[in-house]
């Protein structure tokens, strides 16, 4: 007969093993997911509209986002939907497109694709690079603590501008609802 102790002992190892299982196959995905945004991100270059990362996929890649000073780079998909945000950034719907007047707003997770944005200064450059090949070029001018419903962005008035915007604290375990903003123009404007 078992006791107590050694099943108490079992069922622990057996839920921890299966935790650690679920991490492996968690971040396997998203290796993966990044290898076929890659793809897709070629093909849109290429000139296909909405090139999809797989079938059944929600979104699609509409720009590439990097900033030099970091050596981070992401690819910026299409909010399409709300799993978007578990695969890259995501250029929200509201927003001014890429280069264009007004706010484009470019959001992700602060512990995954924007856990970077706490190391961004004024003076850093973002570069925004479009499926049509356009590269376009922002200076960061300052970060912002917002509340979520009342963020101030305007995206469809003023000069051409960039909103990096994730949630905030960085680090914290659960969602609230303040959001961390990094603010920046488009260099090369009147």
């Amino acid at each position: 007969m078992v006791n107590r102790s050694t099943l108490i002992a079992a069922l622990m190892l057996i839920t921890g093993a299966a935790i650690f299982g679920q991490g492996l196959v968690l971040t396997a995905k998203a290796e993966l997911a990044q290898v076929l945004l890659a793809r897709a991100w070629t093909r849109a270059i290429d000139g296909e509209v909405a090139a999809t990362p797989w079938p059944w996929a929600d979104t699609w890649p509409v720009a590439r986002l990097s900033v030099p000073a970091l050596g981070q780079h992401a690819i910026v998909l299409a909010e399409a939907g709300g799993e978007a945000l578990a695969f890259g950034p995501a250029l929200l719907n509201v927003s001014a497109a890429p280069g264009e007047p007004g706010t484009a707003i470019i959001a992700a997770h602060r512990d995954t694709h924007f856990e970077f944005l706490k190391d961004l200064t004024a003076g850093d450059t973002v570069m925004l690079e479009t499926a049509s090949g356009h590269r376009i070029e922002y200076r960061v001018t300052h970060t912002q603590i917002v509340d979520a419903t009342r963020s101030g962005i305007e995206p469809q008035t003023g000069p051409s501008r960039l909103a990096l915007v994730t949630c905030w604290p960085f680090g914290a375990l659960v969602p609230g609802p303040e959001r961390y903003v990094v603010w920046a123009e488009k260099q090369g404007q009147a």
